[in-house]
């Protein structure tokens, strides 16, 4: 295999700056930088599949799209043929957290972009819950330095639930502002806080003018299953997009208030399929639908593939192939105010193109962006710098003290001999958990778990302040069958620390290790380290390569059926139990939150 290119790739300049060159080369006046012929062009503006069709390059961007590009052929014009392969816009996830492939920017790009992904719309939210404003910029400086388009969105809510949570970090209105500024902000990330903005909460309604004043497009979430005034009220806000959707129903409501539906296949959630016959059954616009992926991990990203995964998964429900890539394409370019950079074969755009040997299978021989080709065949042709990361990013894992299994204690109330209590039940392959109950047994004024039907611990520790609290309590759904604990700081929105676990003194090994090693994921059993993910960034991201990290994922995944679970994806299930804006029932370093009410109840009934 020959060696891979070493570049330093520079932004590109922007098309009212290169228009003039793209007209001298469009009627043959100079010469272009490439010209690919002989293609089928998929053309996403008009819906069409267009034969023997040419495209001159130049600048980084198409010059010429038509039957005859030899005008713009010269001397030093590199020619590829595509040989009657389909010439296909390159693709754009239109709502995805980096953070959630447990690597960098860097190496989510060196990942993706043989799977034929290149643009993302990212929201590090994740980082910012940890490193606040400082967290959002070095991912932005570093999404800046890719060979492909990394658009950066403000994340909204940090803490995503004020009151009952409490994060590493606080962003302000004025943050949002100042961020607004920046060289590759497109709009405001999810706003997750739905109560807020129904309700006019003054931050809300702050930060989505700010965005509004700048021209830019504010992000949706709505993670309630009331389609009823709060939802009216929600739209009226401001929010453009929604991911959240799980049902036909729910993007119907979503397309018909002018919103765009994003639907998602992630790792862990399969939305699509559901949402989709809002298209192909009811005949709604498809110009209003976007596809994201929303959380991939590295194992999905290495394996599976990216944005390639959810085209190919929506042509599998019945959309035509071009339908399926302008929601993959054009559609998230308009939405994001982007339709003269992105999304589409076009004269003036940036030359991000697919040459593709099979549509319906999405079959994607060779992956150019601005121009360049940076895969072949499924490798990777360029080499990707990485991107240094300070020391302060590194050190977030402050426990404040050792933890001792007792810290996972359950007190009971005084004198019951059992208790019947709230267990949070996950739901597979959707964010959604739902509020269970249990009746639990009481030994020596300790509430037991009840490993036979299925009810274990779960625990939030703080780790931004070292307070050394430890909020306890009961989860259902993981299966495991063995004395094991699963601790990981990927804990959504606020990354504390989520330990799972069947034995308290496999919690306190698997919480202890972490903070030794500054954060990631890991799985004791009966005393021993079966498997790790080490995480040093943030607590969040690997600094080691993309494909390193998938060997050790996968070694977790495996490691974690043995102990008896059978989840799909079940490390990304556990990482969201502390997502305390998407009901039901979840955990906070506060205790436990009654999502659908928005506030912190017993353990206890």
């Amino acid at each position: 295999m020959p060696a891979k290119t070493k570049a330093a790739f520079s932004r590109p300049r922007p098309w009212v700056e290169v228009a003039p060159h793209l007209v001298d080369v469009a009627t043959g006046r100079k010469p272009a930088d490439l010209v690919v012929r002989n293609g089928r062009w998929v053309n996403v503006h008009s819906g069409e599949v267009i034969p023997a069709t040419d495209l001159a390059i130049a600048a980084g961007r198409f010059a010429y799209c038509g039957p005859d590009a030899s005008h713009a052929i010269g001397a030093g014009t590199k020619v590829v043929d595509a040989g009657g392969r389909y010439l296909v816009p390159g693709l754009c996830d239109g709502h995805m957290h980096v953070e959630s492939g447990m690597v960098t920017v860097t190496e989510f790009c060196r990942a993706v972009i043989p799977h034929g992904t290149t643009s993302m719309f990212i929201d590090p939210h994740e980082i910012a819950n940890v490193l606040g404003l400082e967290g959002v910029r070095l991912m932005h400086d570093e999404a800046l330095a890719m060979p492909v388009n990394v658009h950066v969105q403000m994340p909204s809510c940090v803490p995503s639930a004020p009151g009952l949570e409490n994060a590493g970090a606080h962003l302000t209105a004025q943050d949002v502002a100042e961020a607004m500024t920046w060289e590759n902000i497109v709009g405001l990330g999810e706003v997750m806080n739905f109560p807020g903005v129904a309700g006019n909460d003054r931050l809300m309604v702050a930060e989505i003018a700010a965005t509004a004043r700048a021209g830019k497009t504010v992000g949706g979430h709505y993670a309630s299953r009331d389609l009823g005034l709060a939802f009216h009220g929600y739209v009226a806000g401001g929010p453009e997009d929604d991911h959240e959707g799980t049902t036909v129903e729910d993007a119907v409501a979503r397309v018909r208030q002018g919103m765009k539906a994003m639907l998602r296949l992630g790792s862990a959630w399969y939305d699509v399929a559901s949402q989709i016959r809002a298209v192909t059954e009811k005949g709604l616009d498809p110009r209003n639908f976007i596809l994201c992926t929303d959380d991939s991990h590295s194992g999905t990203l290495v394996h599976d593939g990216h944005m390639d995964r959810v085209v190919r998964h929506a042509i599998a429900q019945g959309l035509k192939p071009v339908t399926a890539i302008q929601m993959a394409t054009l559609n998230t370019a308009q939405h994001f105010r982007l339709e003269r950079e992105l999304g589409s074969i076009a004269p003036g755009r940036l030359a991000d193109l697919l040459i593709v040997s099979d549509l319906a299978a999405l079959a994607i021989d060779e992956v150019f962006c601005r121009g360049v080709r940076l895969a072949r065949g499924g490798r990777l042709e360029v080499e990707i710098a990485p991107y240094d990361y300070p020391a302060r990013a590194k050190k977030t894992v402050k426990l404040g003290r050792k933890l001792a299994a007792a810290d996972f204690d359950i007190a009971a109330p005084e004198g019951a001999h059992e208790v019947r209590a709230r267990v949070i039940g996950v739901i597979e392959n959707q964010a959604p958990t739902r509020a269970l109950e249990a009746d639990l047994a009481v030994t020596d004024g300790i509430v037991a778990m009840d490993r036979e039907n299925d009810v274990c611990q779960i625990a939030l520790v703080e780790r931004h302040r070292g307070t050394g609290k430890v909020a306890n309590g009961f989860v259902s759904g993981f299966g495991y069958m063995k004395d094991c604990a699963l601790a990981s700081t990927v804990a959504h929105d606020s990354h504390h620390m989520i330990v799972v676990g069947t034995a308290k003194a496999d919690m306190a090994l698997a919480a202890n290790r972490l903070g030794e090693i500054g954060g990631g994921v890991v799985l004791f059993c009966q005393g021993k380290e079966i498997a790790l993910v080490e995480m040093p960034i943030a607590g969040l991201m690997s600094d080691e390569r993309a494909e390193v990290v998938a060997q050790k994922a996968a070694k977790l995944t495996a490691a974690m059926r043995d102990m008896g679970c059978t989840l799909n994806n079940a490390y990304m299930q556990h990482s969201l139990l502390a997502l305390v804006v998407i009901p039901e029932l979840r955990i906070s370093d506060i205790g436990l939150v009654d999502v659908t009410r928005f506030e912190k109840v017993d353990l206890f009934l």
